[in-house]
């Protein structure tokens, strides 16, 4: 099971960004753990400057804008 974060202040694109990488999960039938950092002390750790982000497995892959489908694909 892969740990996916989305970063972001909770803002309506860092909540389409968490609803979009669950229902891509789930039509693809792969098991995901899926947490929403929120805490800006938490964000700045991983020195992201723009939200949302996507951190996999502890390691920034996407930040800045809502990911793309076939983003979201090759990291399930």
């Amino acid at each position: 099971m892969k740990l996916i974060k989305v970063l972001g202040s909770g803002c309506a694109k860092c909540n389409q960004t968490v609803e979009f990488i669950k229902e891509i999960a789930q039509q693809e039938g792969a098991e995901i753990e899926l947490q929403k950092v929120t805490e800006p002390i938490q964000i700045m750790q991983y020195n992201v400057l723009s939200t949302p982000a996507i951190v996999i497995e502890e390691k920034v892959v996407h930040s800045g804008s809502i990911p793309k489908k076939e983003q979201i694909l090759t990291w399930l």
